[in-house]
């Protein structure tokens, strides 16, 4: 009987150690998952070119001409060119695209073409703007506005070509200020020569060398069709 008993206990040992929860198994194998690839569909950039051509404004006798624009992707490109009042380096200084709600100011500019005065003709300069504007934009009703053009002088230039134009400025304004010119480490120099006492120098010489004197003011318009 006893060893009965021990045949049987050993028997129940065994069984349990050989039970289903006791087999160390390897990981389950999970089938992989089927993810869909998202499609990302490549956005169309329109490329217009507007229809107006040659198109010229004038403002207070200068005149700014649009020779074309066109639209490529994100960017919108004009051709302008202008009439040279004079000598200096005249360049268009603001400028901006409207569209529906919005302005676009900030612009790159190439210069294209420059010609000088002769034969008693005006010197012209072709310049190439450049906009920046989002993929999306609706540029079916926009505007290019040439705001202004201007050109910073140097102090030679101001002695040979802006002390009359602001003598007599300040002359007509009632100014009681006085400019003139003389040799400062070799170059003339515009300088001013009196002003009122209850001016300070700081007031006289913004009212001197303000840009309105080398400014030539627009707005000079151009409606432009650019596609939506």
């Amino acid at each position: 009987m006893k060893y009965l008993l021990v045949i049987l206990t050993a028997l129940a040992i065994a069984s349990a150690a050989c039970s289903p929860s006791s087999i160390s198994r390897p990981p389950a194998f999970i089938a992989p998952q089927n993810y869909a690839t998202p499609v990302i569909n490549a956005t169309s950039y329109p490329t217009v070119q507007a229809p107006q051509a040659n198109s010229s404004q004038s403002v207070s006798g200068f005149a700014v001409n649009l020779q074309r624009a066109w639209r490529d992707g994100k960017q919108v490109y004009a051709d302008v060119c202008y009439t040279l009042p004079d000598s200096s380096d005249w360049i268009i200084w603001n400028a901006q695209l409207s569209y529906a709600d919005q302005n676009i100011t900030q612009f790159s500019i190439s210069m294209l073409s420059k010609q000088d005065a002769t034969n008693g003709q005006p010197g012209q300069r072709c310049d190439e703007l450049t906009f920046y504007v989002p993929p999306d934009a609706n540029l079916s009703s926009a505007s290019l506005i040439v705001q202004s053009l201007g050109a910073q002088p140097t102090q030679d230039e101001y002695c040979s070509l802006l002390l009359p134009k602001i003598q007599e400025a300040l002359n007509q304004r009632g100014i009681a200020i006085t400019l003139g010119c003389s040799d400062v480490n070799g170059a003339m120099t515009m300088q001013i020569v009196s002003k009122p006492a209850s001016m300070s120098d700081q007031e006289a010489d913004q009212i001197v060398y303000s840009d309105e004197f080398f400014t030539i003011r627009g707005p000079w318009t151009f409606p432009l069709n650019l596609g939506q």
